[in-house]
């Protein structure tokens, strides 16, 4: 008995670290991508970033460009991409170009 003790301590262990959060990692998968709607900006799991344009049982349609909409897999969504609500304008990031390294403010000007 004091023989299993040690084999049933690696196994518990083998599935708290790995089994357990690789489910909880594929179920949060599967209600992300059974949650999908139109417009939603997402990820495939080849890397090509893409908005929803409509959502069928097995399938949805992505569009990678303007007007260029595919078709794919249901699984191939990777993840949903969150939008910021919070996003910098362009025109409210302004680079300081007075304090250049290696720019001599006093110096002597060169034309």
């Amino acid at each position: 008995m004091a023989t299993l003790l040690p084999l049933v301590g690696i196994v518990l262990l083998f599935w708290l670290f790995i089994i357990r959060p690789q489910s909880r990692r594929q179920k949060e998968l599967r209600n992300m991508q059974s949650s999908l709607s139109v417009e939603d900006e997402v990820m495939l799991t080849s890397g090509v970033y893409a908005t929803v344009r409509s959502v069928e049982d097995d399938h949805v349609k992505v569009e990678i460009a303007e007007g260029v909409v595919i078709k794919v897999a249901r699984g191939a969504i990777g993840n949903k991409i969150a939008q910021d609500v919070d996003e910098v304008d362009d025109e409210r990031v302004e680079t300081d170009t007075d304090n250049k390294p290696g720019v001599i403010a006093d110096g002597p000007e060169e034309n």
